[in-house]
């Protein structure tokens, strides 16, 4: 599917009336936040601004406290429930004189969550949401589905995936070795709990 149709699907679902979820999950690496921010400034900031998942990442402080920080990442390395109770606040339509509403983002540069960081305007129309576990229906990650109008599911091929993957890390500062060794470890771990999830998806983009 051409980038343009999903442009209009997306441009389509705003339009529907009150404020709309889209959705979009995916394995690590798929290119959901490329996906999520290109959508966002075709459609302009005014109708649609893009909110992270990976912005409830839990500190890495709190993640060493609970023996988790070799697993960033994973399910449980996240807080489900604050994101799941972020996107009933976003969904609720905004009534007169409503203020806006703040997201956390997540830097990379960093490996933080960064609070307050994404302004979401009662104007807005559109939130894009975008993250692994979006279709993920164990513990609280399950209140997650019934909160998006829409989800799409990107699923591109696995070397392409896992070799962006092993880039970013290495961007990031890690060596290539380390990078694929964490990947190989870590984030294809958590590629085939999130693979079942397509189901779950109005869309699925190969």
């Amino acid at each position: 599917m051409e980038f343009a149709e999903l442009e209009e699907r997306a441009r389509t679902l705003a339009a529907s009336g009150g404020r709309r979820i889209l959705g979009i999950a995916g394995p690590p690496g798929a290119g959901k936040s490329t996906l999520a921010a290109r959508l966002a400034r075709a459609l302009g900031a005014e109708l649609a601004v893009a909110v992270p998942m990976d912005g409830f990442h839990l500190a890495q402080a709190e993640l060493v406290r609970l023996g988790r920080a070799d697993r960033k990442g994973a399910p449980d390395t996240f807080d489900a429930a604050g994101y799941a109770a972020l996107l009933r606040r976003l969904r609720a339509a905004p009534g007169e004189g409503a203020g806006a509403v703040y997201a956390p983002a997540f830097d990379r540069a960093l490996e933080e969550p960064v609070a307050g960081s994404i302004r979401v305007g009662p104007a807005v129309s559109l939130v894009i949401t975008e993250g692994n576990y979006l279709l993920y229906g164990a513990g609280e990650w399950a209140q997650v589905r019934p909160l998006l109008d829409e989800a799409w599911f990107l699923a591109p091929d696995d070397a392409v995936r896992v070799r962006r993957l092993v880039d970013r890390h290495v961007r990031h500062g890690r060596d290539r070795a380390a990078a694929e060794e964490w990947v190989s470890r870590s984030d294809e771990s958590n590629a085939r709990l999130v693979a079942p999830g397509r189901a779950g998806a109005d869309l699925v983009l190969e």
